[in-house]
């Protein structure tokens, strides 16, 4: 049985090349869309082996944060396809789970009969509502849990509804990056009591987690006004964006008396002729000065004159700007693919075991379904028995190129 493979204790300096800070770490992640797949390619990033189990019949997989993983094809809808997956679930170190409460209890692999067979299993559960209260079997997506968490009331302009920007904070913020790290916490804790354990993640309290700053800081009195009039939901003029003459924009967060003198310098404002930083009566009539002086320039202009001071102004920059930009190319911030596609390198940068993320294509549904199950133990004829009765699906086409 494959319990607590890896030892996360601090141990002598790695020999070259590094060992990824969650080498041997086996994950069994259950297909599901945005959070959990996002969780699982943060794992996959930092070292762990991720199985992603997919539907035989699932098509095309919708997992665009595939990398890194492998994919097993598995037959629920039979008992044979079912005690497969138990047993995979009991041979490794964190089952990532993101079906509503319940559904896992039915197939008879939850996390209680799990942890009987396996007590070091760390079982996540990755849910819009958590695992209790009157929505736990709700459905919802984001912008749902998002608004049960207060933060939405607090997003958007002033005299506008509410806005939700993007999925971002309740699926991958509150959702499968806290997610990851209540992975981490668990198995941390298990190099001191060799026992796992189950994780509640909520969509809703982890969004609501991520805005503790906004609920912490009320009483500092940064929220006071209605929504889209305060400092930091672009109420101020000078924690904004702005057009440029190009029909860019630039990104404004000149707040410290220091910074926004450099802003006014750089925008060739008379501090004097202007009113003050802070009266808020005035902050329309210093938005539409601002506005005004930003649209004469391009946003390449706009960098030229704030590059190196600390006016706090940056280019919005699109997503095909973004990794030529200087201070992004010279960090290595983003990474092309076997396919050619871009996308944001892991993060954060680790000294001594950074994350060597794959650049090999997803994987197709079922493309390793003999490969994993050769490495758990299963015998060829087994596998084979498994593939002729439709309780497992190989895509061999796409594994032999």
């Amino acid at each position: 049985m494959h319990r607590a493979s890896s030892d996360l204790s601090p141990t002598r300096e790695q020999s070259f090349p590094p060992i990824m800070a969650l080498a041997g770490v086996r994950v069994i992640e259950l297909a599901g869309l945005a959070p959990a797949p996002f969780c699982g390619m943060i794992l996959a990033d930092f070292g762990a082996k991720v199985i992603r189990v997919d539907r035989t019949r699932a098509g095309t997989s919708l997992d665009t944060q595939a990398r890194g993983k492998r994919s097993v094809a598995i037959n629920l809808k039979t008992a044979e396809g079912v005690a497969l997956l138990k047993k995979l679930c009991v041979q490794s170190d964190v089952v990532l789970e993101p079906y509503r409460r319940g559904v896992m209890e039915k197939l008879g692999l939850g996390p209680q009969e799990l942890l009987k067979e396996n007590p070091g299993l760390i079982y996540a559960r990755l849910t819009g509502y958590g695992q209790s209260g009157s929505y736990a079997s709700a459905a919802g997506h984001d912008i749902n849990y998002l608004a049960m968490s207060g933060l939405l009331s607090r997003l958007g302009r002033s005299g506008e509804k509410p806005y939700a920007p993007l999925n971002l904070i309740a699926d991958f913020a509150g959702g499968g990056l806290s997610c990851a790290l209540g992975i981490v916490l668990a198995l941390l804790e298990r190099t001191k009591s060799g026992r796992g354990q189950v994780i509640d993640a909520s969509m809703v309290e982890g969004a609501a987690y991520v805005g503790s700053f906004a609920w912490k800081s009320r009483s500092i009195g940064m929220w006071d006004r209605p929504r889209g009039e305060n400092m930091l939901d672009s109420g101020a003029p000078f924690y904004d964006t702005y057009e440029t003459a190009d029909g860019k924009y630039v990104a404004v967060g000149a707040i410290e008396p220091q910074f926004y003198a450099q802003l006014l310098q750089g925008l060739d404002l008379d501090p004097g002729s202007l009113p003050p930083q802070m009266k808020v009566t005035d902050w329309p009539e210093l938005r539409r000065i601002f506005s005004q002086r930003f649209a004469s320039k391009t946003q390449e202009d706009w960098s030229r004159v704030f590059d190196g001071t600390d006016a706090c102004v940056t280019p919005v920059l699109s997503f095909e700007q973004v990794s030529s930009h200087p201070h992004n190319r010279e960090r290595a911030s983003f990474l092309t693919d076997a396919e050619g596609e871009e996308s944001p390198r892991p993060a954060p940068v680790l000294s001594r075991t950074p994350a060597e993320p794959s650049l090999a294509s997803d994987p197709a549904i079922g493309e390793h379904t003999v490969e994993v199950l050769n490495e758990f133990g299963f015998r060829s004829e087994d596998i084979e028995h498994m593939i002729s009765h439709g309780v497992v699906g190989s895509d061999a086409v796409r594994a032999k190129l």
